[in-house]
């Protein structure tokens, strides 16, 4: 018979052994007991860094852990103000809810803890841009009234952007100025001067179109020193697609609504030519040219002295006129006047505007929404400038050539 062998037994007295090592190891204290854990700060970065200074305060504020979970922490500024913040499901990142502010100092804890025991506390005080002067932007529609959310306008929409100081870096502030469509669109931004931009597809929208503009210029330099005041955003649809044509060889405007003719309108515009009155020259046309609706009144009230003309001369007027539909940014508007109802289908009277009828202006004014169209065809003089809302009248590679950016 072979002899029998132990090593089960003596393996097991080597275990026994080990295990009363390691449990030896582990106590540091009479009695096994376990010391005091010491804090450590390895696992735990923040952004800013400390002693940072110009720091944007659009940027990120940024505390994580690469293991662990963060248990505490805290950002205030000089005055004391805590700032709160968030972690994410796992707490292994933090940031706060708000942007911070220009010129402010602040200071970020933090501390968390993981297998080797506490980490932390990490700390960072770091100081924010003071700006020299800051720049506000609102976002218009080509008559000046605000983009309300939710809100349908037509389908020739131009987009503005009107900043309350020059901007000395127009491409800075072009590339956070962020227009983006559903469906997508081609389009861009085309600068009418130091303190407007206007926004425009290449070709009419769509209707239906969903927009989205957002100005996220909060804490950057547009120039000089000058910075965002705060981010601005708007979002609206195209209605439907209302397209007026004012032919002068016919004197009718025919009226498209998503490409369907639904009323013609007799109409009387601008009786042509040009007189010096008071040591100006003033022009009496109808420029041809592609218009937008900037705005409505009921009534308005007309005043040729506004662009010059005395109202005492014999050409001058101020008077109320019921159901006017701007649009140029000088006063040619579609609006009722009966006294030239004779004229209308036949014959130019006017200074410049579209005069209808009674029923045909107010039937206008309620169907018109900011952004639709009016073409005015065949009249005499010159075409329509881009300063007089004429934004749909400059070719394509014209408009691309008034952007920063391309």
């Amino acid at each position: 018979m072979p002899p029998r062998r132990f090593r089960t037994n003596a393996a097991a007295s080597v275990l026994v052994a080990l295990v009363l090592v390691v449990t030896a190891c582990s106590s540091n204290l009479p009695g096994g007991t376990v010391g005091p854990r010491t804090p450590v700060a390895q696992s735990i970065t923040v952004k800013p860094a400390q002693g940072a200074d110009k720091v944007d305060p659009s940027a990120p504020v940024e505390v994580s852990t690469t293991s662990g979970v963060l248990t505490d922490v805290s950002l205030t500024n000089e005055d004391g103000k805590a700032i709160d913040g968030t972690y994410t499901p796992d707490k292994t990142a933090w940031k706060p809810n708000e942007q911070l502010g220009y010129g402010r100092t602040y200071t970020l804890k933090a501390s968390g803890e993981d297998m080797t025991g506490l980490t932390g506390p990490v700390t960072s005080t770091f100081t924010t841009i003071t700006p020299k002067n800051q720049t506000k932007v609102y976002l218009t529609t080509t008559g000046g009234q605000a983009i309300v959310d939710g809100n349908s306008y037509g389908v020739g929409t131009v987009i503005v952007a009107h900043f309350d100081e020059d901007i000395p870096n127009r491409a800075a502030a072009e590339k956070r100025m962020v227009v983006t469509a559903d469906p997508p669109v081609e389009g861009a931004w085309y600068w009418m001067d130091n303190r407007n931009a206007h926004w425009r597809p290449r070709d009419y929208w769509k209707s239906g179109t969903k927009v989205n503009v957002a100005a996220s210029l909060y804490g950057i330099e547009v120039g000089n020193g000058l910075f965002g005041q705060e981010d601005t955003k708007a979002n609206f649809v195209i209605g439907p697609s209302h397209v007026s044509i004012a032919d002068d060889n016919t004197h009718q405007v025919q009226v498209f609504e998503n490409g369907q003719l639904i009323r013609t309108m007799p109409t009387s515009m601008g009786r042509g030519g040009s007189e010096t009155i008071a040591g100006k020259t003033f022009t009496f046309w109808t420029m041809p040219g592609t218009y937008t609706v900037m705005d409505k009144a009921n009534p308005v009230i007309m005043d040729s002295s506004t662009y010059g003309l005395p109202v005492n001369s014999r050409l001058g007027y101020k008077e109320a006129i019921s159901w006017a539909t701007r649009i140029s940014t000088d006063g040619i508007y579609l609006h009722e006047l009966d006294t030239t109802v004779w004229a209308q289908g036949n014959t130019d009277t006017s200074h410049g505007c579209l005069n209808l009828n009674a029923d045909n202006a107010q039937w206008f004014f309620n169907f018109a929404q900011p952004g639709d169209v009016v073409e005015v065809h065949n009249t005499g003089g010159a075409p329509l400038q881009v300063w007089q809302n004429g934004d749909w009248t400059l070719s394509w590679d014209d408009w691309l050539a008034g952007s920063a950016s391309h």
